[in-house]
């Protein structure tokens, strides 16, 4: 009897470790804890993989000519693009696999809740694609789509669910004065918009390359000193650590969950940091592998290392989607945003398409950490 006891004490312990041991997500090894990265032997890092066709045929998860939300420069197929195969492609973890997309569990999970974008037009990309994404899950509820102050919102009263975005290229101030644009790189006086949120997903980088006309700024302001211009990197560093001390002084982790939209690459031919040797266009298929040829983003090690010396009393999860969208040079609109001849996209992507998987890993993360 003794024995027996003993065993199914045994017994009861192992179960007890197998249930209660978290399920971690972790992304590039190279950031700290503060980026919300959990390096324990049984996670799975979601963000090293190769891409698969999709045996299952759930992909696309969507019918991109049913939403009625897709920008017309996303919507590949609407402007002639001839091939399909890249809508059937699924991000294959190299440990695990995802946890399949459910649009009305992530709602159930999310209900009361508000969510805001902020950023570029690459949230742009992620935040269509993840309302077009919820919007097929429960086709026949009620919606609203509003538009104000530069605000849009998706409102699923159902649910009380509202998917925002906040298009804010640089996160910082960018003002008007006398003299003219100036970029602020020590100031985040619009952060006051972002809070009241239960869920904040920002991304910059983009805008930070532009020059002549395409620059958004005639200055730069940092340190109470003004440059007409200073090394791109460097200035992304700055904004990035403002914007770091602004999450870690106003939001509270117990409120509000922050994700940080790692970079999306371009594949430019080489015009960009971060490209590969070839233009996107013609491209019908990923690179096969878990390996980029190319170089990466410098960005990303900017982010990492800011990420990593933010305070872990308000963790920030870092959606490192680098990697994944690198190896997905078929997925850019290319000679197909709707812009005719002179148009060669190689830095949005269409719609289905590359965004939804940022948004499966995103739900992927909900459901598991």
């Amino acid at each position: 009897m003794a024995l027996w006891f003993s065993f199914m004490v045994g017994i009861v312990a192992l179960l007890s470790i197998v249930i209660l041991q978290p399920y971690q997500v972790h992304g590039n090894g190279d950031a700290g804890a503060g980026a919300g990265h959990d390096k324990q032997s049984n996670g799975c890092n979601y963000f090293q993989g190769s891409w698969i066709i999709d045996p299952s045929d759930i992909h696309p998860l969507y019918d991109s000519s049913k939403c009625p939300f897709i920008n017309r420069a996303f919507d590949c197929l609407t402007n002639g693009r001839p091939d399909r195969e890249y809508l059937r492609y699924r991000w294959k973890p190299t440990g695990c696999d995802l946890p399949r997309f459910n649009g009305e569990d992530m709602l159930r999970r999310l209900k009361g809740k508000k969510i805001l974008f902020v950023g570029d037009s690459l949230s742009y990309n992620q935040w269509q694609s993840l309302v077009c994404m919820l919007h097929a899950a429960v086709p026949q509820t009620n919606y609203t789509l509003t538009s104000k102050a530069g605000l849009s919102t998706f409102y699923l009263p159902d649910y009380g669910v509202s998917v925002s975005l906040s298009r804010n290229p640089f996160l910082v101030d960018l003002v008007k004065t006398k003299v003219g644009r100036v970029l602020r790189l020590d100031s985040i006086e619009n952060g006051k918009t972002w809070k009241g949120y239960d869920m904040l997903i920002f991304n910059t980088w983009h805008w930070w390359l532009h020059t002549g006309r395409l620059q958004s700024w005639d200055y730069i302001d940092v340190g109470g000193k003004v440059h007409m211009d200073m090394d791109r990197l460097d200035a992304f560093r700055e904004g990035l650590t403002t914007w770091s001390k602004w999450v870690n002084s106003n939001v509270h982790s117990n409120n509000t969950k922050v994700f940080f939209q790692g970079i999306s690459p371009t594949h430019n031919n080489g015009k960009e940091w971060g490209s590969n040797s070839t233009t996107c266009n013609g491209e019908t298929q990923p690179i096969s592998g878990s390996i980029y040829p190319g170089s990466s983003p410098p960005a990303t090690t900017v982010v990492n290392d800011v990420l990593s010396k933010m305070s872990t009393s308000t963790p920030v999860t870092l959606l490192d989607i680098t990697l994944l969208s690198q190896l997905r040079k078929d997925g850019h609109p290319s000679v197909y945003s709707g812009d005719g001849e002179k148009g060669n996209d190689c830095g949005h992507w269409c719609l289905a398409g590359v965004p939804d998987t940022w948004n499966e890993l995103l739900y992927a993360i909900l459901v598991t950490k």
